[in-house]
């Protein structure tokens, strides 16, 4: 008797979408399949290992380098593979969602790399997952322009040897995509991502000069790196590409990855570009992995949290040091400030700040770092310029110098800065605005001069969820209850309706937003990710 058919993938609850047949081809959706098939259910053990290590957190408050792994840490001879010539100078990247006006500004930017995010920075709309490879596509083809509706400004794209080169990222290893399914289990959101990605765009960007590149979110230990490498060792010879082709950022913006950079880029050898620091997230991970350690692991407002703060020093120089030892690129954190076309007093301040963060970094080996806004592409430019000049990076500069002990990375009490209540009010303001942005189906927001992504709404509910459990006292003298978290967010409704009118009111998701903060800020169960409930609820 012959095997049964595998089953196909199906397309569930989706409207059909303009030009969706050039992404969902059967051929691409067999390779998709595929993939569900064969990294699943190790994607599942692995899901479940982050919360056994979790509780065992909990359990001890403590975190340390792993034994079982020290002899891939003291072995000096080995390195990631050699680094393609489009990735040898990533001084300055910008990112951004795949929308169509952003694809072309990015890779118009002047930016050595466009982050092409499918993750924080995009929500998880269907029309965003497959219209975002559809722009993608059309720039790699060059069939791409835009045309602003409300300005009549028009788009397109400069020559090639002009445009940033991609690198994409996909969503993390914990969300689904609800639109596709197998025996009505949905496929991870990982796997559609760069499996629809990387079919269509593999070869087309080698014949470019390039390949498919890509950063790697939310990665908890070396062991999902691994999974990661199986997946594109697989992909590879799918497709007929030779091994060592994809290259992998991986962003450390969990706390237990910062204990192992080293064996993350040793999982990823061959495919290994560099490693991020991810500045939000990394302080969401360490709020949600110790949220139940006492008055030492409470995180001061997010603004007083800034690079220069012990534990995060420890953290961006271990780095440095890590990727250099390994011939990896060290890639900084993101400069958020969205300029203001009206106050020139406001810009002024804000990029003496963006200048000087990028100066440290620089200074600290760092071999580029990110923006959010074509127009601090410049600045950072010009910070990296001064330190690498004619170099394409400062790999060969490995800071021997640098000594990270394990209780350094989590002396959150090394910072002299305490819980305030505006810092109550801030976390608020941005969570309601960035929740109800998204559920319209936009995961990158301006707020209040900053570009906001999901990692910020995380640290903003994370941050109010800890106060509340620590029963922090601010300088007022009120505690943080949540009577008084509802409280705020009643007077924050209250404001955004004065503020932009009934009508527009009416019209936004704005108490809904209320609504789904105050529950994964004030829920006894605290939610491993603000977005599964807020997908949950998401159209489209």
């Amino acid at each position: 008797m012959s095997a049964p058919a595998p089953s196909p993938l199906a397309i569930v609850d989706a409207e059909p979408l303009p030009r969706q047949e050039e992404v969902l081809t059967e051929a691409a959706l067999a390779f998709v399949a595929e993939l569900h098939r064969r990294f699943t259910p190790r994607r599942d053990e692995l899901l479940a290992r982050r919360a056994e290590r979790r509780a065992e957190i909990a359990r001890t408050s403590t975190l340390d380098f792993l034994p079982e792994t020290a002899a891939i840490r003291a072995d000096d001879s080995w390195r990631v593979g050699p680094c393609p010539p489009a990735l040898q100078d990533r001084r300055v990247e910008i990112t951004g969602p795949t929308d169509r006006k952003m694809t072309i500004n990015a890779l118009n930017s002047g930016a050595r790399v466009w982050l092409a995010d499918f993750e924080d920075a995009s929500a998880p709309t269907w029309e965003n997952v497959v219209l975002g490879q559809v722009n993608l596509i059309d720039a790699y083809t060059r069939n791409i322009d835009f045309t602003d509706p409300k300005s009549g400004k028009s788009y397109a794209l400069r020559a090639n040897d002009e445009l940033a080169t991609v690198v994409m990222r996909p969503r993390g290893w914990h969300l689904n995509e609800r639109h596709l399914q197998i025996d009505g289990e949905p496929v991870p959101g990982a796997l559609v991502d760069f499996g629809l990605y990387f079919f269509h765009n593999a070869q087309r960007l080698l014949d470019l000069g390039k390949g498919p590149y890509f950063y790697l979110p939310k990665t908890e230990s070396h062991l999902e790196a691994r999974l990661w490498n199986e997946v594109f060792v697989f992909a590879q010879d799918y497709v007929g590409i030779p091994q060592g082709t994809v290259r992998a950022t991986v962003l450390i913006e969990t706390i237990t990855a910062a204990y192992e950079m080293e064996e993350i880029l040793y999982e990823l050898r061959d495919h290994a570009s560099g490693l991020n620091a991810g500045r939000w997230d990394y302080l969401f991970s360490i709020v949600k992995n110790f949220r139940d350690g006492g008055a030492k692991f409470v995180l001061p407002d997010r603004n007083a949290v800034t690079m220069t703060a012990p534990f995060m020093r420890a953290y961006t120089e271990l780095l440095v040091r890590t990727c250099h030892k390994r011939g990896a690129h060290a890639i900084g954190g993101m400069a958020a400030f969205i300029p203001s076309r009206r106050d020139a007093e406001v810009n002024k301040v804000a990029f003496e700040k963006v200048r000087a963060d990028k100066d440290r970094e620089a200074g600290d080996g760092f071999d580029g770092s990110w923006v959010a806004h074509p127009d601090l592409v410049p600045i950072a430019m010009e910070s990296f310029d001064k330190v690498l000049g004619d170099k394409p990076n400062q790999k060969d500069r490995l800071r021997e110098d640098v000594s990270v002990q394990a209780g350094d990375l989590i002396a959150i009490d090394s910072l002299d800065a305490k819980p305030t209540y505006p810092g109550l009010v801030n976390a608020v303001q941005v969570g309601i605005r960035y929740i109800e942005a998204w559920l319209r189906g936009l995961g990158a927001v301006a707020i209040f001069n900053l570009m906001e992504d999901a990692a910020t709404a995380e640290i903003s509910r994370s941050q109010i969820w800890q106060w509340i459990n620590a029963g922090v006292e601010f300088e007022n003298g009120e505690h943080a209850t949540p009577e008084l978290a509802r409280k705020v967010a009643a007077e924050e409704l209250a404001n955004i309706r004065a503020e932009i009118g009934e009508e527009a009111f009416a019209a936004g998701h704005w108490q809904q937003a209320h609504d789904l903060l105050l529950e994964v800020s004030l829920d006894e169960n605290y939610a491993d990710f603000l977005t599964l409930p807020a997908y949950e609820q998401l159209k489209g």
